[in-house]
């Protein structure tokens, strides 16, 4: 399936659609999913179009059961602009009959998005951003935070990085909300076990692929571990250009999805530890959703952000129709109350809940990327080092900061 560039970079786009149930000659009551993500920079493939696959294939095993309605799905690219995707997210609500906007990477993205969907009480289910601020001080009572966030990333990597001796670091941050947040929190588990920062290099994002000399200042620090706060096409450009210039400082990638790896290759790539709340080869579950996805993205199998946006679009179509169409359509938030209600249950996570504050809990993964010599086929790049169970995986309920939980 291809979707072309110049369809996907206009403001609007409702270029894909997915009927359910009988002819629109009908007129049933339309469910509207719109898939918002980066189509084309450095977060096409750790989003992009697989997200909206995963999110049709939610749909399509759904169909039997959608009750009284039909379900359509359209596909935007905010091009990592918080503008675009703030004014793509209010077509959308005001004029395309979204009931649900999807994925959202890009943490400032999504924040714009958030605002728009609280003004509107309309349902956001992020897969794709990061900051916790999601469910913290930017939180709204119709949003769901799914697959991860900043917090959860700097317990699982941040501080396993620490334990095992990495104490003195040096942070390369992509200078927007995501990579500050998510350095802020990496370095309060550092502090906390008793290591240091020693510098940071911020840089622009996006735009920036020359990395040299932040990989430079990295190098005479005096650090021991240099800590990449970015993701997708940045931190894949980061370990290549380290591995070039022979960089001794170890790695630990902050946010880094299986997608990378399979750019990186094996080779590179051997060694690095990183966290993910889903992997296609965890169990039978996650291998039996593969099995399904994969003949539809052959080159891009699916990362823990595609698999938010099929396991988050499967939950929030059972909640529509546990409340009905009518009310569905009226309120996000009568949705995203329902889906809280519910526990989540789905192949790519298993069984979990939605806090009040709208954070999906489920275990999280710190994955050690194999040998060459390792793998044993196609996509087998990880082995598991350890799981954080769903009730410490995440930022307690009472840090956050979200102005409708009560004390």
């Amino acid at each position: 399936m291809e979707i072309s560039r110049r369809t996907l970079l206009g403001t609007a786009a409702a270029v894909s659609t997915l009927p359910v149930g009988r002819a629109r000659a009908q007129a049933k009551p339309v469910l509207k999913i719109g898939v918002l993500n980066d189509a084309s920079g450095p977060y096409r493939d750790t989003g992009g179009e697989t997200s909206l696959i995963c999110a049709k294939q939610a749909v399509e095993e759904f169909a039997s059961q959608a009750n009284g309605y039909t379900i359509e799905v359209i596909y935007g690219d905010h091009q990592n602009k918080p503008d675009v995707g703030a004014g793509l997210a209010r077509q959308w609500y005001d004029r395309d009959g979204v009931d649900m906007i999807l994925d959202v990477p890009t943490s400032s993205v999504a924040l714009a998005v958030a605002t728009v969907a609280k003004e509107k009480d309309k349902t956001f289910v992020d897969s794709g951003g990061a900051t916790a601020d999601l469910t913290g001080k930017q939180c709204a009572p119709s949003i769901v935070h799914w697959t991860y966030d900043t917090y959860m990333l700097a317990k699982s990597t941040g501080a396993a990085t620490v334990k095992a001796g990495g104490k003195d670091w040096f942070f390369i941050t992509a200078d927007y909300a995501f990579g500050q947040q998510l350095q802020r929190d990496t370095t309060s588990f550092i502090t906390a076990a008793g290591g240091r920062v020693m510098g940071a290099a911020p840089y622009p994002f996006p735009g920036t692929t020359d990395f040299s000399s932040f990989l430079l200042q990295a190098q005479s620090s005096g650090a021991k571990v240099l800590g990449l706060c970015n993701a997708g096409g940045d931190t894949v450009n980061c370990i290549k250009q380290a591995k070039e210039f022979g960089l001794t400082l170890d790695i630990a990638a902050m946010l880094m999805f299986i997608t990378d790896v399979n750019a990186l290759g094996l080779q590179v790539a051997q060694g690095l530890r990183l966290t993910e709340s889903f992997y296609w080869d965890l169990n039978d579950c996650t291998r039996a959703f593969t099995n399904r996805v994969k003949p539809k993205t052959p080159n891009n199998w699916p990362n823990m952000s595609h698999a938010g946006c099929y396991a988050g679009t499967l939950h929030f179509l059972k909640a529509v129709n546990q409340i009905g169409i009518a009310k569905a359509k009226a309120s996000g938030t009568a949705i995203v109350d329902a889906m809280k209600a519910m526990p989540t249950d789905d192949d790519c996570f298993g069984h979990g809940s939605i806090r009040v504050d709208g954070r999906t809990l489920f275990p999280s993964y710190l994955f050690e990327v194999k040998k060459p010599s390792e793998s044993k086929g196609k996509w087998d790049y990880y082995k598991t080092v350890q799981t954080t169970p769903a009730d410490q995986a995440w930022r307690p309920l009472a840090e956050g900061g979200c102005y409708f939980v009560k004390s």
